[in-house]
């Protein structure tokens, strides 16, 4: 028989846990809401738990801009170009930093360390990248950024403690190189970091839009998040209205305000929860000390 004590303990962290996924959920559930309810309705708080004055204006206003397709294109390639250019550059770093016989590794991760605190500067760094001719073209997006600090030290923690050096020794005991030992043998045991790094770069990439914003301006090269923001903030869309009074273009700028939010996270809400198990497993990994 349980102690009374033990009872109320979990009745509290039970309605702890309700009270924090509500907190949490209810105002991605209200963006949902709103985005199909009428804009009047929304703006006086009458939309708490179901649509109010449903129509689907706003997303229709969305999906006839052209550019959002042009810039849902161009993201999931970079999302899916640029995931692999950084797995493709922080597993094989991160793996020789965990080597033992690795002798500047040390050396090497404190430099990493410093750098991952402190940047040369966005002025600096546009420069550079201006002087490397990736100003306005796909190359931005892809290499200059490929590799983050933090995601390496977490991919050289898990090397460190989840892959024995009796595995590799054995290895090499039987005439397996550096190369065929980390292809081979090290990547199929290290799935789970793989997925988290994939998760990790992918969710950073599909959400950036300062970067582009700064580097590109081209449109046929242009992120959705960048058409998004010009969209909702400055109103482009809203331009192309010829003849509508300012009541309509107002009533639309309202409709879409949510729709676009809608629209941009979820590809991301579909494809987190199947690697969710990774994302936790990967937070853990990062606080292991190694």
């Amino acid at each position: 028989m349980r102690a009374l004590g033990d009872t109320f303990f979990d009745v509290f962290v039970r309605g702890y846990l309700v009270i924090t996924f509500l907190v949490i959920a209810y105002p991605l559930f209200f963006i949902i809401l709103a985005s199909f309810s009428d804009p009047a309705a929304v703006g006086s708080g009458n939309v708490w738990l179901w649509p109010v004055g449903f129509n689907l204006e706003g997303y229709r206003a969305i999906l006839e801009h052209d550019k959002i397709w042009i810039g849902y294109r161009n993201t999931i390639l970079y999302t899916a170009f640029g995931t692999l250019i950084s797995l493709i550059v922080t597993l094989p770093a991160a793996y020789t930093l965990s080597r033992k016989d690795f002798l500047p590794r040390r050396f090497f991760m404190i430099y990493f360390t410093i750098v991952m605190f402190f940047s040369g500067g966005l002025i600096p760094t546009y420069i550079v990248i201006s002087n490397f001719n990736m100003v306005n073209t796909i190359w931005v997006m892809l290499i200059p950024f490929c590799l983050n600090i933090y995601n390496l030290i977490i991919a050289r923690t898990f090397f460190q403690t989840s892959i024995p050096d009796e595995i590799s020794e054995a290895a090499i005991i039987d005439g397996c190189d550096d190369a065929r030992l980390f292809f081979q043998i090290v990547l199929p045991l290290s799935k789970a970091v793989v997925a988290v790094m994939a998760l990790f770069y992918a969710v950073a990439t599909w959400n950036n839009y300062f970067r582009p914003m700064i580097y590109i301006r081209n449109d046929a090269i242009q992120v959705l998040q960048v058409f998004l923001r010009d969209i909702l903030v400055l109103n482009q869309y809203l331009e192309s209205m010829d003849g509508a009074t300012f009541n309509e273009m107002q009533t639309v700028a309202d409709m879409i305000k949510y729709g676009v939010i809608i629209v941009s996270a979820l590809p991301m809400l579909m494809f987190y929860p199947f690697m969710q198990k990774y994302f936790v497993k990967g937070v853990l990994i990062g606080s292991i000390k190694g």
